[in-house]
């Protein structure tokens, strides 16, 4: 078991740490990087050290860099790493509804997305795939690195200050705080989404769709269930399709 007096803020440890595994955990899911980060601000949550500042600032890079590692990836090697991610037919709705997505909502849904362990490798991967403006990628994610690290840092640091004494129980406490805060975003997400295409769905147009459907802009933010992406006359759209049929052309 790891001392966590090791991840002390005059630890060589600590630095390497803060920068790698958030760096990798983007690509490699099941790397705890926001465990990582709130270990950290337990372990120096009885100091006041400048230096503590400096592992936040690494945590921010390393989210940065996993970040923008998964958006090359995903632009650089489209059609296989597509393959791989969004392999079979609700990978293919899952990879038409993150471009939907992304497309109506923006920079916000990148932002969310790191609060999401999981979230992040696919909205990252899915901006390579479908090409999205780099710079406003680029901005996205570093505003979303800084509010990640401060956030995590800030949990561990409240569990290592309520535990002084036991910093294994603040650990524990920061883990479950953080664990309820992002099951907290996740069900404020879906429930945005669901009113939303609830109220729109209540103020029908008359004619412009069969009554009980929901309008095509409804359904194009549906979740993956609800089927790929079409335009009105069936046919795929233009950005979404050609991605989809290019991963689609090299699962084939």
């Amino acid at each position: 078991m790891i001392d966590l007096s090791q991840l002390a803020v005059g630890s060589a440890v600590s630095y390497v740490l803060a920068v790698l595994v958030p760096a990798l955990d983007v690509l490699i899911p099941v790397l705890p990087a926001e465990a990582a980060v709130i270990a950290l601000g337990v372990a120096t949550a009885g100091s006041a050290d400048p230096r503590i500042a400096v592992l936040v600032v690494l945590a921010a890079l390393g989210a940065f860099l996993g970040d923008n590692a998964a958006y090359l990836l995903g632009r650089r090697f489209g059609p296989v790493i597509g393959k791989r991610a969004f392999a079979g037919d609700r990978g293919m709705r899952w990879l038409a509804w993150a471009q939907r997505s992304l497309d109506h909502y923006g920079a916000r849904i990148i932002v969310v997305c790191r609060f999401i362990p999981g979230g992040r490798t696919a909205v990252t991967l899915t901006c390579g795939l479908i090409g999205y403006p780099r710079r406003r990628f680029v901005t996205a994610t570093a505003c979303a690195g800084v509010m990640w690290a401060g956030y995590a840092f800030f949990i561990g640091r409240l569990g290592g200050k309520t535990f002084e004494d036991q910093p294994w129980a603040g650990l524990l406490l920061a883990l479950a705080l953080a664990l309820v805060i992002s099951v907290i975003i996740e069900a404020a997400r879906r429930a945005w989404r669901w009113r939303t295409s609830a109220r729109k769905r209540s103020r029908p147009t008359p004619g412009d769709h069969p009554p009980g459907d929901p309008p095509q802009a409804d359904r194009d933010l549906l979740p993956p269930a609800a089927g790929p992406d079409r335009r009105d006359d069936g046919a795929p759209g233009r950005r979404g399709g050609a991605v989809t049929a290019a991963v689609a052309r090299e699962s084939a």
